[in-house]
């Protein structure tokens, strides 16, 4: 098929490059020309795994950028719209998605044949619907389901996993208005065989969405809950407690050979210093915000994000066990990023816990693989020392405090073994053997 991407983000710019090496043909269209001749140089205006090689394969080819979307809607036969939908405190934002719309809509005055319009970005139930469409008509003076065809199709990418996420799916799910707009969506991803398919309605389609998300993240409040219990009573360390809930066999099947299967899915069943990024925060209070407005309080997923927005100080206070007085004391932040394997530092629990050891003083040091630019433009005017490599960071640190699970920070332990004194560790993911270093803390920890 001919496909346009409106909006190159993580999931735009991936999508839109999967689809290519699929074998589609595909325009990707952003409003910055920046990006779009970055694209077309097959340089990624974004960090993630095996974007790279994707599209130096395929720019030339199957793919291509433009800023021009009105000719891109009108040399395509279904167009993804990917743009940003952040939440505004009370709702999500939808001016990107109603521009887009609109934008497609009145392309869609000078285009003969049909075309289909879907909807990829992560929006409540009943926008596809009440929203897009409504927006479509207006702009081209044309009719949904008679002339063009409306769908929504929720993308379920980890960043830093987007490419082999999209590349092999557990699931795709096909939300239409009609057959018609349904069977557009099938065809597209024909080509993803053997994979479960979910055709419905695009309401149910984005509640889908957001299910998932809210799932794993109540997934992860509930084992940081477990973890502030564990710390409170003391004798007691969550990582053991975690690691006999997962030996429960609903959760890790035995085979009949014996062999233990380890779902992906236990790694939210972990104690840490809270989630981030740009889809669980916003995800879970968009759909707060969205129940409310139903008449249905979404009480437990409030309770969620009370958890996780307190996580971050769970940190601090285990500095200050060791450390009541944070002004001068020398403290290395390792990791910024949300999650490994990107450089998003959105909803990060690593910015509250910066801007607090900066706000009482403390002499901060940070070193991230790859999100210090990130972090650079976020606190330009900020003391912060942003270390060239991990011995760097660690040298001379009084504190040291991990905050993304990178694989080498489990370095640490080795770097600091020779040292005369030895720093506090502050393990915030509970990445390390806690007899690994003279002076450990973590979360969910505390001693009898």
């Amino acid at each position: 098929m001919k496909v346009s991407v409106i909006g190159t983000g993580y999931v735009g710019l991936v999508s839109g490059v999967c689809l290519a090496e699929k074998g589609h043909e595909v325009i990707c269209v952003d409003v910055d020309p920046r990006k779009v001749e970055n694209i077309n140089r097959a340089e990624p205006p974004i960090h993630e795994r095996g974007l790279d090689e994707l599209l130096q394969k395929n720019v030339g080819s199957r793919l291509r950028a433009t800023t021009d979307l009105a000719m891109a809607v009108q040399n395509t036969d279904l167009s993804l719209i990917a743009v940003g939908t952040p939440f505004k405190g009370d709702e999500i934002d939808l001016r990107f998605i109603r521009q887009a719309a609109a934008d497609i809509g009145q392309a869609l005055r000078g285009k003969s044949g049909y075309h289909v319009v879907v909807v990829k970005s992560t929006v409540v139930p009943g926008t596809t619907e009440n929203v897009v469409l409504p927006e479509l008509e207006s702009a081209s003076g044309r009719k949904a389901g008679i002339d063009f065809g409306v769908g929504m199709n929720p993308e379920f990418l980890r960043e830093g996993e987007a490419i082999a996420d999209f590349m092999a799916p557990d699931r795709i799910v096909l939300g239409g208005i009609d057959e018609k707009s349904t069977d557009a969506l099938a065809e597209l991803y024909a080509v993803f065989a053997d994979v479960a398919k979910i055709r419905t309605t695009p309401r149910t389609a984005e509640m889908i969405k957001y299910t998932a998300n809210s799932l794993l993240a109540t997934m992860i409040s509930f084992s940081n809950e477990i973890a502030n219990l564990a710390a409170a009573l003391g004798g007691i360390d969550v990582v053991e407690v975690m690691r006999g809930v997962h030996l429960d066999k609903r959760l890790t099947p035995i085979l009949a050979d014996g062999r233990r299967v380890i779902p992906g899915f236990t790694t939210y069943l972990e104690a840490g210093c809270g989630f981030g990024g740009s889809c669980f925060p916003k995800d879970v209070k968009a759909l707060i915000a969205h129940g409310e407005k139903a008449g249905s309080p979404m009480r437990l997923l409030s309770k969620v994000v009370e958890v996780n927005e307190a996580q971050p100080a769970r940190v601090i206070e285990l500095i200050k066990r060791h450390h009541p007085e944070l002004k001068g004391l020398a403290v290395s932040v390792l990791g910024v990023a949300f999650k490994p394997g990107t450089d998003d530092i959105r909803e990060s629990p690593a910015l509250p816990v910066l801007e607090t050891l900066l706000g009482e003083g403390a002499l901060v040091t940070v070193f991230d693989p790859i999100a210090t630019k990130p972090l650079q433009a976020a606190y330009p005017s900020q003391p912060i020392v942003f270390a060239p490599d991990l011995h760097a960071a660690v040298n001379e640190a009084d504190v040291i405090v991990l905050m993304t699970r990178w694989g080498e920070f489990k370095d640490v332990p080795a770097l600091v073994s020779g040292r005369t004194r030895q720093p506090l560790v502050v393990d915030g993911r509970r990445m390390l053997d806690k007899q690994s270093v003279a002076r450990y803390e973590g979360i969910g920890l505390r001693e009898a």
